[in-house]
C-alpha cells in the first residue's frame, strides 16, 4: 500500500508518520531526508542537488523524483510506503504516479492533516531542526532533552530561516495555492482521500491517522 500526507507546515505530519512507520515497519520516504542524505553521501544526484541550492535555485522536479525512484528501488514490493509532504504540486503527483507505476505499485489513499494557521504559526516559530539526522523538535510542545542539541546524534539544533515568524504566512499562503488543485487532483485519482483535524492532543490525531491507513490495508 502506498499512502500520500499531506498538511501545511507544522501541523505534525511528519511525527506522526515517524511513529506510525515504526509500528507497521513500513517505509517513511520524505524527500527533505532523501535530498540531505544523497548531499551527505556525495551520491551523483547529491552533487546534482546542491549545485542547484548553491545557486539559490529549486531542486528541479525530475531530479527530485530520481531520487524517489532510486529509494523505491531499495524497499521491498510488499513493503507499504508512506510518502510524507511529497507531492506538492499536481505535476509532482503525475510525475509520481509515473515513477510508482513502473515499481507496479500506485497511490492508495491520501490523508490530508489540516489546523488552523494560528496553530501552525506557534508550531513552526518554536520548531528547531537537526542539520544531520533531521530530527525535529519545539521549544513549545516538544523540546529536547538537552537544550540546542538534537538527542539522536548530538549535533547543534538549527531554528532556519523559513520557520521564522516572519515567513510563516507567506509558506502558508504559498502551500495553500499549491495544494487546493493537488486536493483535488487526489479526489478524482486515489481510492480514498482522508482529512485529519491536527489541532487536537497528539494521541487523538494518532488515533484517527492510524485508523484511517490500517482501515486501508495496511498492516492491523
Amino acid at each position: 500500500m502506498v499512502v500520500v500526507l499531506l498538511g501545511p507546515p507544522g501541523v505534525g505530519k511528519g511525527t506522526q508518520a515517524v511513529r506510525l512507520v515504526d509500528e507497521l515497519r513500513a517505509a517513511h520516504v520524505s524527500t527533505g531526508d532523501l535530498l540531505r542524505a544523497a548531499r551527505r553521501e556525495g551520491t551523483e544526484l547529491g552533487r546534482l542537488a546542491q549545485g542547484f541550492m548553491d545557486r539559490g535555485e529549486l531542486v528541479p522536479d525530475g531530479l527530485i523524483l530520481d531520487l524517489v525512484r532510486e529509494h523505491l528501488a531499495g524497499i521491498d514490493g510488499g513493503t507499504d510506503v508512506l510518502f510524507d509532504g511529497f507531492p506538492r504540486t499536481t505535476d509532482q503527483a503525475d510525475g509520481l504516479d509515473e515513477v510508482l507505476a513502473a515499481a507496479g505499485r500506485k497511490v492508495d489513499a491520501v490523508v490530508l492533516f489540516e489546523a488552523p494557521d494560528e496553530t501552525l504559526v506557534r508550531r513552526l516559530s518554536g520548531r528547531r531542526s537537526c542539520p544531520e539526522c533531521g530530527a525535529v523538535y519545539n521549544v513549545f510542545f516538544g523540546p529536547s532533552a538537552a537544550e540546542g542539541m538534537c538527542d539522536r546524534c548530538g549535533a547543534t539544533l538549527v531554528h532556519r530561516k523559513d520557520d521564522a515568524p516572519e515567513t510563516v504566512e507567506r509558506r502558508l499562503q504559498v502551500y495553500l495555492e499549491q495544494t487546493a488543485p493537488l486536493v483535488a487532483h487526489y479526489q478524482v485519482h486515489s481510492a480514498e482521500l482522508t482529512r485529519i483535524g491536527a489541532d487536537r492532543d497528539v494521541e487523538e490525531v494518532y488515533a484517527d491517522f492510524r485508523r484511517a491507513v490500517t482501515g486501508l490495508g495496511g498492516a492491523a
